[in-house]
């Protein structure tokens, strides 16, 4: 326990005045504030879904270009860059390692929060 000393000023002298222990007045009321504290905290709303990507941008497909390797057109999309969408404009890619399929990106509501899932080829 800490003691404070209180001092009173008289005619220019210091004189010690009394020693006053210095604790929690009221530790029941501090416990049940902690308490509900850590209750309501739990009770936090989760955090909003984000942004639904835009609609894809219409775009026009070129013939590919000449190349050695077979191509496949991999198509424009957004990129979340943490704060807002970011068009990505297709482009010919090569065709080994990819599906056949490609997805989209899209959020996934997991335990953690929302994930961004880029767009990519199954």
């Amino acid at each position: 326990m800490e003691i404070r000393n209180d001092y009173a000023q008289l005619s220019g002298r210091a004189k010690k005045v009394r020693e006053v222990p210095v604790q929690m007045k009221h530790p029941a009321i501090a416990a049940a504030l902690l308490g509900a504290a850590l209750i309501l905290s739990g009770c936090a709303a989760s955090t909003p879904p984000p942004p639904v990507p835009p609609p894809p941008v219409a775009e026009a497909i070129p013939n590919p270009p000449v190349s050695p390797t077979p191509l496949i057109w991999q198509p424009g999309h957004w990129d979340w860059t943490g704060s807002s969408y970011v068009w990505s404009s297709g482009e010919f890619v090569p065709r080994e390692g990819h599906g056949d399929l490609w997805m989209p990106g899209f959020w996934e509501k997991t335990p953690s929060g929302w994930v961004w899932h880029p767009a990519h080829w199954l």
